[in-house]
């Protein structure tokens, strides 16, 4: 238990501090000039972004299952080029303006002023995609390697590096806050790329030395498609549910109210769940060849999760609610009371945070995705169901409809993922193969 702690607590530590993030480049972004359009422009930049870079969001778990010895680690990392520029031209053919103000102004329906503000500040984003596909694929070595904190280190060069450039640009007063943060970012994302390369050298090299295990299949591009392609697709559906979302709010009770509390309120809930979205690698790492990391990993699951939604619970439960909401949010006394009661319906978020990420895990290691897919399908149908029904015929306040459907969700598909049929292990020709290479050296 303390090696999984010890192991954990860096990845952890590590999104935590990105959790940060945004709240800083708005507060940077709300001092300079014509904030409400800045903010407005950058928060649907951001968003584009976020939606191209999806694609390449699991490379981290692919690169903790699938690296193992010189040949896996040249075929992957050609697979991660592949995908890296396959995302960045698509994101600049949408860039062309024809495409770009079809979607911010027809679609989205944004002013022009806001929709040119949204594309130059979309195109500094430019190289935020590939190396975040970059960035995760040598994180997945570090953490074969159990160098866990390296990773920390590394997010944190990346928030002084952001932070830095953020303040030089807003004292010099000369661009838009759209660009100001988006410049931030990427500046930021890349040098952490950077960094993160640098750090897994050693690793790499030893990598580049290793043969492939005696009568082992080797790694090839049709197998990682297929034990990839269901991960991307999860994250895609995944980032693709919040403009549903919005979509659904704007046409409940209190609107406004409810698209003004539902970000500080999953912005809180959001703390408790990192400690949930670091510990998928976490068990793929240290369950071990013959899963024998199981019985500490699963007790280590069970705490976890008990212990985040009991921390989140403290605040939704207690006056720490007024404090967290008035006080450090700065809500108003009438959103602070409409923020309290969809946060206690997500009290039990972080726990299933945590299980889908022990469920997941597991069935990476067995070299079996597909049913991660459809577990996300559940989830978002889920979503989508419960907001029909909440708003459209319960008449239920948007904020408090959006997070019932978030909890009515994922528990659908905690329970699909939970079902024995899911369990199974695969019978392709690399799942045996691949599992005799030592997952943690």
């Amino acid at each position: 238990m303390r090696k999984i702690a010890k192991f954990w607590a860096p990845l952890a530590a590590t999104w935590l501090m990105m959790a940060t993030e945004g709240p800083f480049i708005a507060a940077i972004i709300a001092r300079l000039p014509e904030p409400k359009f800045n903010l407005a422009a950058y928060g649907v930049a951001f968003s584009f972004a976020l939606i191209v870079e999806s694609p390449i969001i699991m490379m981290m778990t692919a690169s903790t299952a699938l690296v193992k010895d010189s040949h896996s680690l040249k075929k992957l990392f050609r697979y991660t080029l592949f995908l890296n520029t396959a995302i960045t031209l698509l994101m600049l053919i949408s860039l062309t303006p024809g495409i770009f103000n079809f979607v911010t102004e027809t679609l989205i329906g944004l002013p022009p002023d806001i929709s040119t503000l949204t594309r130059s500040a979309a195109i500094l984003l430019l190289p935020w995609p590939a190396a975040i596909g970059f960035r995760r694929f040598y994180q997945g070595i570090l953490i074969t390697h159990n160098k866990t904190r390296r990773i920390a280190f590394a997010t944190i060069f990346r928030l002084i590096s952001m932070a830095a450039t953020a303040m030089l640009l807003f004292e010099e007063h000369r661009l838009s806050g759209a660009a100001v943060g988006a410049i931030a970012l990427s500046t930021g994302v890349v040098l952490e790329s950077i960094v993160i390369r640098i750090m897994s050298g050693p690793y790499i090299r030893k990598l580049r030395n290793t043969s492939p295990a005696t009568g082992n299949h080797p790694l090839n591009y049709r197998f990682i498609s297929v034990f990839y392609y269901p991960l991307a697709i999860t994250s895609i559906l995944a980032l693709g549910v919040q403009p549903l979302v919005t979509f659904f709010m704007g046409h409940s009770r209190f609107p406004v109210e409810s698209l003004a509390v539902l970000p500080v309120v999953t912005s809180l809930v959001f703390v408790f769940r990192s400690m949930g979205l670091s510990f998928q690698e976490v068990v793929i790492a240290l369950m071990g060849e013959k899963r024998e990391g199981y019985a500490s990993l699963k007790r280590f699951t069970i705490i976890l999760g008990t212990i985040t939604s009991m921390l989140l619970g403290l605040i939704a439960f207690t006056p720490a609610a007024h404090v967290w909401f008035r006080q450090i949010s700065g809500l108003s006394a009438q959103l602070a009371a409409f923020a309290v009661l969809p946060t206690r319906i997500l009290v039990l978020m972080p726990a299933l945070s945590v299980l889908i990420s022990w469920q997941r895990a597991n069935l990476v290691h067995i070299r079996r995705t597909g049913p991660i897919t459809w577990a996300t399908v559940i989830e978002i149908s889920g979503i989508v169901l419960t907001l029909i029904v909440s708003i459209r015929y319960l008449n239920i306040m948007g904020a408090v409809a959006a997070a019932s459907a978030f909890l009515i969700g994922r528990l659908g598909a905690n329970i699909w993922l939970a079902m024995p049929g899911n369990k199974r292990e695969t019978a392709h020709p690399h799942t045996q193969q691949l599992k005799k290479v030592p997952n943690n050296p």
